[in-house]
C-alpha cells in the first residue's frame, strides 16, 4: 500500500499525457546539446557547431574556431526574426528559396536573408554545399511549422496538463522516498540496538563504525535521489515550452561539467564510505572467529591492534579512491590521462629517487604494524623521548610525553623502542627501609600489604598476578632496599603504584617502621698532632 501512490501517479502522467493532440509532446534528451571540443581545436582548424530554434537542434554550420561564434550568433538572430514573423503572418507555410550569389547557395524565408551555405560547411556533409542548402531548405519548413504550432494556445494548455502531471509526480515520488529514508535509519536504528549487547566490545565497536558508515551512504544517496527527482522533473518541464525551452538549453551547457563533476565526486565519497564499511566488516569477521583473539588478556591489546590497522588501512583506501576520483574527473572533462599517466610515472621515479627518507619511513612504517610493536595508545620510550602513541601511519609516529608535548618522530628514525604496554605492565618498586628495623617483619608486612590490595575488589582486576616480594635488593644510603614487583594490565602499572605506596605507608606508620632519608656521619678527632697534620695538608680529619 505504501508504494500505490507512485503506481497510481505514474498512471495519472500517462492519461494526462495520452488526453492532449498529438500537438503536446514531452522533450528528449536526444535533442538537446552536445557540448562540441571546439576550445581545444587550434584557432585555425575549422570546427562545426550547431544551429538551434527554441532549444532545438536544427543543422550544422562549420567555420574556423575564431569565426565560428560570431557567424552562429548572426544566423540565430536571423532566424529568430523570421520566426517571429512568420508566427504573425497568415501564410500557411514558409517560403523557403535557395539562390545562387557568387558560386554559393543562399538562403531565404520569406524573402528575408537568412545563411549562405560556405564550402565549409559541405564539407561537413556527405555531398557538396548545394546538397547542403536542399536539406536545410525542407528541415526548415518543418522547423517552422512546428515553432508556429507550439505558439498557439491549444499547445500551451496541453503542455501545461503535462507539466502539471510531472509536477504531481515529482511530489509524489519525493514523499515516497522520504517515508523509504525514515523507514530505512528507522530499521537500522533498531537493529544496531539489538545488536549493542553484544558481550564482545570490540566485535560491538566495529559494528557501530560499519552501522555509521553504511547510513552515511544511504543518507547521501537519497539526498542524491531527492536532488534528481527535483532536478529532473523541473528540467523536463523546462523543456515543454519554447520560450523556456533555450533556458533548458543554457542549464544543460553551463551545468555539464559541475554536474559529471559532481557525480564523479559523490560517486567517489560513497565507494569511500563503503570501503570504511568494508574493512570494518572484515576485521569484525576476523575477531569473531577467533583468529586473531586467543585469550581474555589479549582483548585490550587487540583493541588496540584493530584502531591502528583500521586507521591505516582506511588511509591507504582513501589515497587510492581519491586517486581514482581525480582521474575520472580528468576524463568526465575530455582530458585525456593516458600522457598524464605516462608523465606521472616518470615523475614518480624522479619522487622516489629523491624522497628515499619516505620510502623508508614508510617500510619501516608498514614493518612497525605488521609486526605489532605498538598500536595506538601504546605507552612507549624512543631514545630520549617517550610517551602515549596518538597518531600512527605509514610515514611517522607521533606521542604525547608526560608535560604534553607532541613529539613526531618518522617512522625511519625509530630503531629500537620500548613498548611499556604491549600485552601486560610490571610496576617495579623499589621500597627503602630503615637498617635498624626487623628485616623479617618489614618483608612479612610489605607482602600481607600487596597480597590485600590484590583481593581488593576494586585492584584485582587490574593485577594480573599475584605480586611478588623479590627481597633485599640493595645496601643504600637511604638504607635496606627492598624490589617488589606486581604484574597489571597494560597502561595501570602507574596506578597500581601509586596506591600500593599509599597503602603501604599507612602500614608502615601503623607499625612503627621509618623511612629513611640519606644520612651522613662526621667523625671529628681532637688529637693536636693530628690537627697540625690537618693544618699542613698532611691527614685527613673528617670522614662519612
Amino acid at each position: 500500500m505504501k508504494f500505490n501512490f507512485l503506481a497510481i501517479a505514474g498512471s495519472m502522467a500517462i492519461t494526462i499525457v495520452s488526453m492532449p493532440k498529438a500537438t503536446a509532446q514531452i522533450p528528449f534528451l536526444q535533442q538537446l546539446p552536445v557540448p562540441t571540443s571546439a576550445s581545444n581545436q587550434p584557432d585555425n582548424k575549422v570546427v562545426s557547431e550547431w544551429v538551434y530554434l527554441d532549444g532545438r537542434r536544427l543543422f550544422q554550420i562549420a567555420a574556423t574556431k575564431n569565426n565560428l561564434a560570431e557567424r552562429k550568433e548572426n544566423i540565430e538572430q536571423n532566424l529568430q526574426e523570421i520566426t517571429r514573423n512568420y508566427v504573425r503572418s497568415s501564410a500557411a507555410e514558409p517560403n523557403v528559396q535557395v539562390l545562387t550569389l557568387n558560386g554559393l547557395p543562399v538562403i531565404y524565408v520569406n524573402n528575408r536573408y537568412l545563411m549562405t551555405i560556405t564550402p565549409q560547411d559541405g564539407s561537413q556533409g556527405e555531398g557538396d554545399a548545394f546538397a547542403l542548402a536542399e536539406s536545410i531548405k525542407e528541415s526548415l519548413k518543418q522547423d517552422l511549422q512546428r515553432a508556429r504550432q507550439e505558439r498557439q494556445t491549444q499547445f500551451f494548455v496541453d503542455q501545461a496538463k503535462i507539466a502539471g502531471a510531472i509536477a504531481l509526480t515529482m511530489l509524489i515520488a519525493s514523499w515516497g522516498v522520504t517515508r523509504w529514508q525514515r523507514r530505512v535509519f528507522k530499521n537500522s536504528a533498531q537493529s544496531g540496538a539489538s545488536s549493542l549487547p553484544d558481550t564482545n566490545q570490540i566485535t560491538t565497536q566495529l559494528n557501530q563504525q560499519q552501522q555509521r558508515h553504511l547510513r552515511e551512504v544511504k543518507r547521501r544517496l537519497f539526498q542524491f535521489t531527492q536532488l534528481g527527482i527535483w532536478g529532473g522533473g523541473n528540467f523536463i518541464i523546462l523543456g515543454l515550452f519554447p520560450y523556456t525551452r533555450s533556458l533548458q538549453v543554457a542549464i544543460l551547457a553551463a551545468a555539464q561539467i559541475p554536474l559529471r563533476l559532481a557525480v564523479v565526486g559523490v560517486g567517489t565519497y560513497v565507494v569511500i564510505r563503503l570501503t570504511y564499511a568494508l574493512i570494518d566488516r572484515f576485521t569484525t569477521t576476523l575477531i569473531s572467529s577467533g583468529a586473531l583473539l586467543t585469550t581474555a588478556e589479549a582483548a585490550e591489546r587487540l583493541r588496540l591492534r584493530v584502531s591502528t590497522f583500521s586507521g591505516v588501512t582506511k588511509s591507504i583506501s582513501t589515497i587510492v579512491c581519491v586517486g581514482v576520483g581525480i582521474l575520472l574527473a580528468l576524463v568526465s572533462l575530455g582530458i585525456d590521462i593516458v600522457p598524464l599517466l605516462a608523465g606521472a610515472s616518470l615523475v614518480g621515479v624522479a619522487v622516489s629517487l629523491a624522497s628515499q627518507n619516505l620510502i623508508k619511513d614508510a617500510i619501516n612504517g608498514f614493518l612497525i604494524i605488521l609486526e605489532d610493536q605498538y598500536a595506538l595508545g601504546d605507552v612507549i620510550n624512543v631514545g630520549n623521548f617517550g610517551g602515549l602513541v596518538e597518531n600512527l601511519n605509514l610515514r611517522m609516529t607521533q606521542i604525547r610525553d608526560s608535560e604534553g608535548r607532541l613529539i613526531t618522530i618518522p617512522n625511519s628514525e625509530i630503531k629500537i623502542v620500548a613498548n611499556l604496554s604491549s600485552r601486560w605492565s610490571r610496576a617495579d618498586l623499589s621500597i627503602p627501609v630503615d637498617y635498624q628495623a626487623d628485616i623479617d617483619k618489614v618483608l612479612k608486612l610489605i607482602g600481607d600489604v600487596a597480597l590485600k590490595m590484590d583481593q581488593d575488589p576494586l585492584w584485582q582486576r587490574q593485577i594480573i598476578e599475584t605480586p611478588q616480594v623479590l627481597g633485599v635488593d640493595n645496601f643504600g644510603d637511604r638504607g635496606l632496599i627492598i624490589r617488589v614487583w606486581i604484574k597489571t594490565q597494560p597502561l595501570k602499572q602507574w596506578d597500581v603504584a601509586r596506591e600500593y605506596r599509599r597503602r603501604l605507608k599507612i602500614a608502615f606508620d601503623q607499625a612503627g617502621i621509618f623511612i629513611p632519608v640519606p644520612q651522613q656521619a662526621v667523625w671529628v678527632n681532637d688529637n693536636p698532632h693530628v690537627l697540625h697534620a690537618q693544618e699542613n695538608g698532611k691527614g685527613v680529619g673528617s670522614g662519612e
